[in-house]
């Protein structure tokens, strides 16, 4: 876990918590993700839908490994114009309308503008309205209040605000000097800064993975289709996304969560196991957990058809969808893991060996 960067991935996580990119509006941050790609001296291709591919030879090259994070976040996008210069929200992915109450956002339109407002219920004042308390948080008593002189749906207008903007929200990004990260949005941007920091060392240490790894950065798993295309060459792939916490769950801030079973189903018997050896071989903090409503990009390439192992790990992150945070430990301990895996992967399926008797660790 040493060997990772950490003030490396911290930067890259700094920069990627502070580029706006719900599901749909990705271009900005996926030319930044380019741009530190050939930084490091690699290439990366782009999907027809805008995901991107990033290919390092191994020594075997009949064998590849995808390992995918996604960069796209939880958003909203303009429903509606109200008289009152008010606009109606349409959500981006699956949150609590509570949890994004009294948050300020940006609204991108189409020619783009940016124009900065507030979400708030359509109640926002107790002191106005004596149920503001029990006001439901639902989509149709949420609003953005513009901080724009604009007052009518005609107002609005004239700013070239229209149905179908995008909405983000300010992620509030704090990195502390004990090493928690809190921040909008680590779902699941901690995972790339951990994809990052693999990359780094792999290109500093002239390290060769056992076999090809295809690193893919997906841009619309928050609504549930980042990965259901993957290069047809990938034989396995090991989802990279944030790991919850709460209830019966054994995962902290700072282990890495190896997923079980989510609600697409168990993960790949002999990948998960080995993945759980090479973390308790190697040291890593980790927890086996099994999270049932949640999905990953490794469950939208088995329902589009892949013929693939999948297998689901990720740092720890507490109140996912909502404020986040999870600790610098977890994400280096996720990219030591990864660099583990790639070194030692499981076997192929075809020279597996029974389950009672699984691949060992190398």
């Amino acid at each position: 876990m040493d060997q990772i960067n950490r003030s490396y991935v911290l930067e890259v996580l700094d920069m990627l918590l502070k580029t706006p990119s719900p599901s749909g509006y990705t271009h900005q941050i996926m030319a930044k993700v380019k741009a530190e790609t050939e930084k490091l001296g690699y290439t990366m291709e782009l999907t027809n839908k805008g995901c991107g591919i990033i290919t390092i030879p191994g020594k075997r090259s009949d064998y590849t490994i995808g390992l995918s994070a996604h960069v796209d976040t939880l958003g909203a996008m303009v429903r509606s114009i109200k008289d009152n210069g008010r606009l109606r929200l349409t959500p981006v992915g699956g949150y609590m309308m509570a949890a994004i109450e009294n948050e300020y956002c940006q609204v991108h339109t189409r020619q783009g503008l940016s124009y900065e407002g507030t979400i708030l219920t359509t109640k926002p004042s107790v002191h106005v309205y004596s149920d503001a308390r029990d006001h439901k948080r639902v989509e149709e008593n949420m609003e953005v209040r513009l901080d724009e002189l604009a007052f009518s749906r005609e107002d609005v207008h004239k700013l070239g605000i229209g149905t179908g903007d995008f909405v983000s929200f300010d992620p509030r990004v704090r990195i502390q000097e004990n090493g928690y990260i809190k921040s909008r949005h680590l779902d699941d941007k901690a995972s790339v800064a951990a994809l990052f920091g693999l990359l780094e060392l792999l290109k500093n240490e002239c390290i060769e993975p056992a076999c090809t790894i295809k690193l893919i950065i997906t841009t619309y798993e928050e609504v549930g289709h980042g990965a259901s295309y993957i290069p047809g060459d990938i034989d396995e792939l090991v989802a990279v996304d944030m790991g919850a916490m709460g209830e019966d769950l054994t995962c902290t801030e700072q282990d890495v969560s190896i997923c079980a079973k989510d609600s697409s189903g168990p993960y790949d018997y002999a990948m998960t196991t080995h993945l759980i050896r090479l973390a308790e071989h190697a040291g890593i903090r980790h927890a086996v957990d099994i999270y049932p409503h949640y999905g990953s990009d490794a469950s939208a390439a088995l329902r589009g058809g892949s013929n693939i192992r999948a297998a689901l790990i990720g740092p720890g992150v507490h109140a996912s969808h909502g404020m986040e945070r999870t600790h610098v430990d977890a994400i280096a301990g996720t990219a030591a893991l990864l660099l583990q895996y790639i070194l030692h992967p499981a076997a192929p399926a075809s020279e597996s060996v029974r389950p009672e008797n699984p691949v060992s660790p190398v």
